[in-house]
């Protein structure tokens, strides 16, 4: 038998692994087109705007030209007081809320994975349910029980002898704290709980065995080997923190003294874009906000993404 006739089985071999790659690979296509149709090329083409800008030509009744102007529009944004403080009190929000939300939703997901599997499915679908409501749905939810006219809260607090109002500008940011809360903490504790569902039993029979009590089994055994669910929850928190835009905007028909039109940074460029009609300027603002967003995930998850040292 000759060399040829000894390889020629690995080629039809070769080619189905080739063609059932390919078959693979055509699973991701509806993902990327996706992905290029509705994130890359809105990107390229706020980076386009971004370094444009429109002026009027005489007084106004000349029409508008468009004129390059390079990097001026993110001088303009690097050097706006208001946006930059609308980050600050968003950054600042997050800083409080999420690590709330996250010890919340360890604390949930501890309680399930030591109940019973019946009892922890039980809960499990009821704690969810927040999350499945539509963001808007939720808001909206939330401002009628807020209302001081026909929502349950206010009465029930001055039934206490306690004058709350939640559209105030000390109460404002807790309340849509408590509004973001429900929505996501039964998702952060799905996460957590299915990485304990996915620890080995044997590793607690073991730690129980050595004379460890279930505090200390669930301080020092699974909550580091849930980090990872920990660290992604927590980086999804940030992004969605630092954009939030839908909750404010709702509260801002209640209380427009208390949220402004610059309250949180999209609103800012919302406001930018819609309001005064400055797209180019808006893009810009995008572009930086979305480095300060992507440079605060990388970061977190630069610092708390390593491996623990023996």
């Amino acid at each position: 038998m000759t060399a040829v006739d000894q390889q020629s089985p690995r080629v039809p071999r070769l080619r189905w692994r080739k063609v059932m790659a390919l078959k693979g690979a055509s699973l991701t296509l509806p993902f990327f087109l996706g992905f290029a149709l509705f994130t890359v090329t809105p990107i390229v083409m706020a980076i386009k705007k971004s370094l444009y800008q429109e002026q009027s030509s005489g007084l106004g009744f000349g029409g508008k030209s468009v004129k390059f102007v390079g990097l001026d529009n993110f001088t303009k944004g690097l050097e706006d007081t208001h946006f930059w403080g609308a980050i600050g009190r968003v950054a600042l929000f997050a800083a409080i809320s999420i690590p709330l939300i996250q010890v919340a939703a360890v604390g949930l997901a501890l309680l399930l994975d030591a109940a019973s599997q019946r009892l922890a499915n039980r809960f499990r679908i009821a704690l969810l349910v927040p999350y499945m409501i539509p963001g808007v749905v939720a808001t909206l939810i939330w401002i009628y029980i807020y209302s001081p006219a026909v929502g349950p809260l206010t009465p029930f607090f001055k039934h206490l002898g306690i004058n709350a109002d939640f559209y105030s500008g000390s109460m404002i940011w807790i309340s849509i704290g408590n509004l973001i809360a429900w929505s996501s903490i039964g998702f952060n504790m799905l996460i957590v709980y299915s990485a304990l569902r996915a620890v080995p039993p044997e590793i607690y029979d073991s730690a129980r065995i050595d004379g460890a009590s279930e505090w200390r089994v669930a301080w020092s055994i699974k909550v580091p080997l849930v980090r990872r669910s920990l660290v992604l929850t927590t980086v999804l928190s940030i992004i969605g923190t630092l954009q939030i835009f839908s909750d404010p905007v709702l509260f801002r028909s209640m209380t427009p003294e208390t949220v402004t039109r610059d309250f949180t940074p999209i609103m800012d460029i919302y406001d930018w874009a819609f309001n005064q009609g400055e797209f180019n300027y808006a893009a810009a603002l995008s572009i930086i906000l979305a480095l300060v967003v992507g440079s605060a995930s990388a970061i977190f998850y630069r610092l708390t993404n390593k491996a623990p040292t023996s």
